[in-house]
């Protein structure tokens, strides 16, 4: 930074010291040398201004500005043999020679992404359906559910794996943390599992963001270059995303849906698995790990028992099911509701200990 601060002001004061030698304003040499310093300070804000501009969209705009005065030279040579003598002939001349190097410049910088790597190539390969990229996060690749998904073949397009993603996982499978380093191991594992998968295309890009540090942002800068799709199962990567104009695959949004769908008063079996925070309350998972709160079934532990449900809660965890345990042996022993009789009036039924007393 110390040489780069050096160089502005050697820059500024060598612009200074031109204009203070050459006088293009007329007068004094003092307003000549302030002059000359003062464009040198522009130059070199216009230097801060542009170093957080990407290099393709300073490629495009300079290319759309030689682009622009190549134009306007050759209409200026077509209006040649004009009356130039005409004023509106010389304005219209001034205009193209101003207007089409402005819009060159501002549609090359508007334009720059097509000057990225993966987009040039797509440029020069023959006519077709356009690719569907799918990248993936490192979090994604280390829960492993990915595999299943590709396996069945509802994941398609190319998956692309950036190299850096490939750099964080080697850094978590060599942590001296054991369960970050079977984490990241199993990523690994993970990733030449779907590589040997057939009618899967994965590629591995080198496409990297120097600029940007956080992994998260270059993940959805490359889906953006690419027009792609992020898939993962990280919460806040999924929001970032999306306020960034990224669609999103969440791996956590799709297990939930697929989640078996049940209404109030269905009877489901499950096994008690422990007891529940409230008085006489048992616990048990369906298979897709959804919990399920259980009345009256604290003495059913260990058992598998038929539930009533009684309410389904959505959260942002996923679904729980709460439900009710009517004991067998609990209902038998209940009174039984009143029976009418013929005449429409309810008869009383006589409990059967004081049927036998009477």
């Amino acid at each position: 930074m110390t040489w780069f601060a050096l160089a502005r002001v050697l820059f500024v004061a060598a612009v200074g010291y031109s204009a203070y030698q050459l006088h293009p304003l007329v007068g004094d040499p003092l307003p000549n040398l302030a002059f000359g310093l003062a464009m040198g300070g522009l130059f070199v804000a216009l230097e801060i201004g542009l170093r957080g501009i990407p290099v393709t969209h300073l490629l495009g705009a300079l290319l759309g500005g030689a682009v622009g005065l190549v134009a306007a030279k050759m209409v200026g040579d077509a209006l040649y043999w004009a009356n130039l003598s005409d004023n509106r002939v010389v304005f219209l001349h001034s205009v193209i020679l101003l207007g089409l190097p402005y819009l060159g410049l501002v549609m090359g910088a508007r334009k720059g992404e097509w000057l990225e790597p993966a987009n040039l190539i797509g440029i020069f390969r023959s006519a077709g359906p356009r690719r569907r990229y799918k990248v993936l996060d490192t979090s994604v690749i280390i829960d492993g559910r990915i595999a299943d998904i590709c396996e069945t073949g509802f994941m398609d397009g190319t998956l692309v794996i950036p190299q850096f993603v490939l750099k964080e996982l080697q850094l978590v499978a060599d942590s001296s943390d054991s369960m970050k380093r079977n984490r990241g191991r199993r990523g690994l594992d993970i990733l030449q599992k779907i590589q040997k998968m057939s009618g899967v295309d994965v590629t591995v890009s080198d496409v990297d963001f120097p600029e940007v540090r956080e992994v998260d942002l270059k993940l959805i800068e490359l889906a953006r270059t690419l027009q792609g799709k992020i898939v993962t199962n990280d919460f806040n990567l999924n929001k970032v995303a999306q306020l960034r104009g990224v669609e999103v695959l969440n791996i956590n949004e799709l297990a939930n849906s697929l989640k078996p769908v049940v209404l109030p008063g269905e009877v489901m079996k499950v096994l008690i698995l422990k007891e529940g925070k409230e008085y006489n309350q048992g616990v048990a998972y369906l298979d897709d790990g959804t919990m399920v709160v259980v009345d009256n079934a604290r003495k059913s532990i260990g058992k598998t028992i038929d539930v009533v449900v009684t309410s389904v809660l959505q959260t942002t965890a996923g679904k729980m099911i709460f439900g009710r345990f009517i004991d067998p042996a609990a209902a038998a022993q209940a009174v039984p509701a009143p029976v009418a009789t013929p005449e429409g009036r309810p008869r009383p039924q006589i409990p059967p200990s004081a049927a036998a007393a009477g």
